[in-house]
């Protein structure tokens, strides 16, 4: 069983997918937002693809914590996709992942035309990541 991570944006959609034992994450694909029913039907087939058992969403908050405007419309969207897919939704801090992303795929040497195409994914990597480091691990 794996974890989903996502990072919600108003155009699209960054997808990444945690590893079977759940210690990383892998930036899978950017979804073009075109309303709630296609992005649910390709969430679905990955979800069911990878085995996926919860999905954690970005929540963007802003710096000093509270909701933010743009948070709204993420937990509704989480909401819906969680009853949709009949999954568990985790709504996990995203603060700063687009930036990190963005200067992660600088430092990879992308221009700026490539790193538009990546930085979708490579945030929800990174929230997808920030949250797997947050799970407790036991060693059998």
């Amino acid at each position: 069983m794996r974890i989903m991570g996502l990072d919600v944006g108003d155009r699209t959609i960054g997808v990444a997918i945690s590893d079977s034992l759940l210690m990383t994450a892998q930036g899978k694909s950017t979804i073009q937002r075109s309303g709630f029913e296609a992005e649910a039907r390709h969430l679905r087939g990955l979800a069911e693809e990878y085995d996926v058992h919860e999905i954690v969403v970005g929540n963007p908050l802003h710096m000093d914590g509270r909701p933010s405007r743009q948070g709204d419309k993420i937990m509704k969207f989480g909401r819906r996709l969680g009853q949709e897919l009949k999954l568990p939704i985790i709504f996990w801090d995203e603060r700063l992942t687009s930036v990190a992303a963005e200067e992660h795929l600088e430092e990879m040497g992308l221009n700026w035309r490539e790193r538009k195409k990546h930085v979708d994914k490579i945030a929800a990597m990174f929230i997808l990541q920030s949250y797997l480091n947050s799970l407790t691990k036991t060693i059998p």
